[in-house]
This record gives structure tokens, C-alpha cells and sequence, in this order.
């Protein structure tokens, strides 16, 4: 049988580096393996109970969340790859935490393995950022992965996309394959 891993990514840009390693983790991945990127957060509106359906009968169903919650109920696993945005995670990633969430303790990441990697033009690459992620993911239900950690400060790559760095592809492809262990 096949694991699917959703991949959230925390910036919305196209040709984000952060993108760029989603898709090398997507690449890198072994043939049973499939790593789906999420599309839709720009679309998600902010979370506000009044209008989330798992939490009040009186709310219509939002397509874009949704559409979340069945990707993330239909995954054995999820890697969220984020850049640091002042010192902290992006809002896009806060607000995926808060609609994944819902309805409380019985959330769609609910026990699911969870791995937290990315970079940043920081030196750290993003470390407070990838710790806080993993402390919500955490509170949220998901069973994160503290072992899988990967922090790229943007300079180690020397110009290169993601893909034509050599030791990057090794430390991704660990990484996807640390998490596909925890799946079991």
C-alpha cells in the first residue's frame, strides 16, 4: 500500500525555496511514497469558529477547508516545510494549525506523524520558526517527529535551487524517509 504525505508549505510564493524543497522531498521520495503539495492556504480564510462547520451546526461548509481537512485525513503523514518570518512561523501555517485543529481532540492530523523542515535567509535557517511549528502541530493533536529536524540557512545553498544541491537531496531524502518510518 502506498503512503501519502501531505506536504504544507509556509510561503505562498511559486519559486519559494521552501517550495522548491517540498517538491525535492516529493522527488526524492521512494516509488511507494507519494508527497502531495497543498494548494490551497492562500485560500483559507482566517480562522474564526462563527464560520468553521466542525464547530458550529449553523455554518455552511468553506471549500477551501474542506478541502483541507480531507487531504490531511487522507494522509499518513504530513511534512511542512516553512521559512522564518520574524523570528516565527508564517501566518499561512497558523492559520492550516488552527482549522486542522478542529473540531478539539479529534482534529484531521489527529495522532499522524508530522515533520517540520525548511530554510531561511537566517543563519539558523529557521530554527525558532521550525520549533514553534512543531510545538503547535504538537498541541493540535499531530504526533510530530522531534527527531526530524532540518534547518537550512539560505547561504549553504551558493546560489543553487534546492534539487542541484547535492548534500541538501541527501538530508531531504533522509528526512522523507525518517517520516515514512513513522508511519509504521
Amino acid at each position: 500500500m502506498a503512503t501519502k504525505i501531505l506536504a504544507l508549505v509556509g510561503s505562498l510564493r511559486a519559486a519559494s525555496v521552501n517550495r522548491q524543497i517540498a517538491e525535492l522531498a516529493a522527488d526524492v521520495a521512494p516509488g511507494d511514497v507519494t508527497v502531495t503539495i497543498f494548494e490551497g492556504l492562500a485560500e483559507l480564510p482566517f480562522y474564526n469558529e462563527e464560520i468553521d462547520d466542525a464547530m458550529n451546526t449553523d455554518a455552511p461548509p468553506l471549500a477551501p477547508v474542506t478541502a483541507l481537512r480531507t487531504a490531511a485525513a487522507e494522509a499518513d503523514a504530513a511534512l511542512v516545510v516553512t521559512p522564518e518570518y520574524n523570528g516565527s512561523y508564517p501566518a499561512v501555517i497558523k492559520n492550516a494549525i488552527d482549522w486542522l485543529s478542529r473540531p478539539f481532540g479529534d482534529g484531521a492530523l489527529k495522532g499522524k506523524p508530522l515533520a517540520v523542515i525548511g530554510g531561511s535567509f537566517g543563519q539558523y535557517g529557521g530554527v525558532w520558526a521550525h520549533d514553534e511549528t512543531r510545538k503547535a502541530f504538537g498541541i493540535a493533536g499531530a504526533r510530530v517527529a522531534e527527531s526530524i529536524k532540518l534547518s537550512v540557512p539560505f547561504k549553504t545553498l551558493e546560489g543553487k535551487a534546492p534539487a542541484e544541491h547535492a548534500e541538501l537531496s541527501e538530508n531531504v531524502r533522509d528526512a522523507v524517509g525518517k517520516l515514512i518510518a513513522e508511519v509504521g
